[in-house]
């Protein structure tokens, strides 16, 4: 599919959501954009993905971080159900829709039935690594693009011992996500049904405690 036909998919979906509707119609007209915007995937390597925030499937945006999950809770499938039942810790940093993309993971996450613990409010990447310790989680997502720009975002994942997910396993999650090739199909589950349920903890101070301490 050439970069012209996924923008026009994008284009034309009347679900998106309004602040990237917004952005396509911003960018109408200048071939450029569009093309840098659709022309291939974010890349998700062991450092995780990274892009300018946008409307495209090379920007950072809910559709390509529910892409990021899925791949994730794919992976996760093929552990055993005491390993994927440890869940995944979220944290996530000030950088604008880091809070929205935190959740989103979540929601993803849900939809197959793996626990996640996120925060309530923004947490340091540090703070995430000792949580996945801590609570003895499978894994991490921290929403972050470091010392980039404002406008950039990124995502990354942290393996049971908190340090950066190793390359075999990172493969593997790579392979799961450019499996997922409809990034409007994905599903996801209702947030407050999640947390509800008991599926979605909010955590914040008794975890700061831990970590300070």
């Amino acid at each position: 599919m050439s970069w012209q036909d996924t923008y026009q998919d994008w284009k034309e979906n009347k679900e998106l959501v309004e602040d990237l509707r917004a952005d396509l119609v911003r960018m109408e007209g200048n071939q450029d954009e569009l093309e840098d915007a659709f022309y291939a995937p974010l890349e998700f390597g062991t450092a995780g993905m990274r892009g300018v925030l946008g409307a495209g499937i090379n920007r950072m945006n809910i559709y390509t971080v529910r892409q990021a999950t899925e791949g994730l809770a794919l992976f996760m499938e093929n552990l055993d159900e005491e390993t994927r039942k440890r869940g995944v810790a979220i944290s996530y940093d000030s950088r604008h829709h880091s809070q929205d993309f935190a959740f989103e993971s979540a929601r993803v996450l849900g939809q197959h039935g793996i626990p996640t613990f996120v925060f309530e409010s923004l947490r340091p990447t540090p703070e995430l690594s000792f949580t996945v310790r801590h609570l003895h989680t499978y894994a991490g997502i921290m929403i972050t693009a470091s010392h980039n720009p404002k406008q950039y975002n990124g995502y990354k994942i942290y393996g049971e011992d908190g340090a950066q997910m190793p390359p075999k396993e990172s493969d593997l999650i790579t392979k799961y996500i450019r499996k997922v090739d409809d990034l409007f199909a994905i599903k996801v589950a209702d947030q407050e049904e999640l947390i509800e349920d008991g599926v979605l903890k909010v955590i914040g101070d008794e975890v700061d405690k831990a970590y300070l301490d």
